[in-house]
């Protein structure tokens, strides 16, 4: 991809930073769909590290926003996880199958939400924050987004049935993914993945995603609790179905 060519998609290009910084200001599915959107244009993995820079600036808008906001222990865990997740995917990177771990992260997403649908008694006590799940989770997540930016499924499978109140929920995604982002950009960089660049489009976007942070900010703090986790389930639901339509396509 040539740094003009990003002219030729911008809105949606806009779409998907926006995107972005909903996710940032504590909508974390949202920001799932960056990525296929602008995949209808370029591909999956140019599209990642198009929009990784996007990622980078609005994680520090996030970070302000939630700075007082999050679940230490949680930290303690999923951060390092995370880390160690996105060396699995450097190590892995040429011989890992894209659409095969696509399908894997879908699959266990959607039986994630059929079980608490269907299978979880209503009034379920919180789960702990226990270790050896948060390790694996925090691991497929940094894996995941290492690949596509799609390490929602396997954080929120570890993360909503511990029943986190909703600011402490979105902050805690906010910290674990600002060090995943970060932890990506040296593998991007040795594997050649960032294309030519216009720094004034990319200004640009990482505008639209600040400014899409802070109306998810805002949003956040006035649905309520019981729809906002409702609608996160729908959303890794939608998501994990659309993780395993576009690799079977």
């Amino acid at each position: 991809m040539n740094a003009a060519d990003i002219w030729s998609f911008l809105p949606l290009a806009m779409a998907g930073a926006l995107c972005v910084g909903l996710a940032k200001g504590g909508l974390p599915a949202v920001g799932m769909l960056a990525v296929p959107l602008l995949a209808f244009r370029i591909d999956p993995l140019t599209a990642a590290a198009l929009l990784l820079p996007i990622y980078l600036i609005s994680d520090w808008v996030g970070v302000w926003l939630y700075r007082h906001h999050f679940d230490p222990r949680n930290l303690k865990i999923l951060i390092p996880a995370g880390l160690c997740g996105v060396l699995v995917g450097y190590l892995l990177a040429p011989h890992l199958s894209t659409d095969g771990m696509s399908i894997a992260v879908g699959v266990i997403g959607i039986f994630h939400c059929l079980r608490h649908w269907f299978l979880t008694p209503k009034n379920a006590a919180p789960r702990p924050a226990r270790v050896v799940p948060g390790l694996f989770w925090g691991t497929m997540s940094g894996l995941t987004s290492f690949i596509s930016h799609a390490g929602a499924p396997p954080y929120q499978i570890y993360v909503l049935p511990q029943q986190l109140p909703k600011l402490v929920f979105a902050g805690t995604t906010q910290f674990v993914f600002t060090a995943v982002n970060i932890a990506k950009l040296p593998p991007y960089l040795a594997l050649g993945q960032f294309p030519e660049m216009d720094l004034k489009a990319i200004a640009l976007l990482a505008l639209t995603a600040i400014f899409g942070a802070w109306g998810g900010s805002r949003l956040i703090r006035i649905i309520p609790d019981g729809i906002f986790f409702s609608a996160i389930r729908l959303a890794l639901f939608a998501l994990s179905i659309s993780l395993i339509w576009r690799a079977v396509t």
